[in-house]
């Protein structure tokens, strides 16, 4: 009877445990709140990434075109880029976010359709920066070709 009982005991002292650790995960998630956010939307011919960070630069959610289960030539179209900004934007709702600076980078086909399904999920979009790699005179071109 006593087996039985030290097993009893040490299932409920797990199981309180466990109902603590969910309980400070639950609690820990609805006290941060970020109202200022920053947008990194990375636009390639392949696909599109976009990361919605805190302002110091923590990402708070992401999300892409590969990860919603478009393939091939469909993950560079404006309409996954659309889905992309949607997806992102319901997994951050739960910090409360409502401002935006959105930063792209890249030469995609969603850059415009990102930033529009950003805008249209709710935020309020303060700036809009480019930041695409520019080379300003490029790599040392190869040596002419000796024949």
């Amino acid at each position: 009877m006593t087996e039985e009982n030290t097993k009893v005991e040490k299932k409920a002292v797990a199981v309180e445990a466990q109902e603590e650790a969910i309980a400070k995960a639950v609690k820990k998630n609805k006290k941060r709140q970020v109202q200022k956010g920053q947008a990194h939307i990375q636009c390639t011919y392949n696909n599109t990434v976009i990361t919605i960070t805190d302002a110091n630069g923590g990402a708070l959610g992401w999300s892409s075109a590969g990860f919603l289960g478009f393939k091939g030539a469909k993950k560079s179209t404006p309409y996954a880029a659309t889905k992309v900004a949607a997806d992102v934007s319901e997994k951050v709702q739960k910090y409360g976010l409502k401002d935006l600076t959105v930063f792209i980078k890249g030469v995609g086909g969603g850059r415009e359709s990102s930033v529009r399904g950003l805008a249209n999920a709710g935020f309020n979009l303060i700036a809009i920066k480019d930041i695409t790699p520019i080379p300003h005179n490029g790599c040392r071109p190869r040596k002419p070709r000796r024949v």
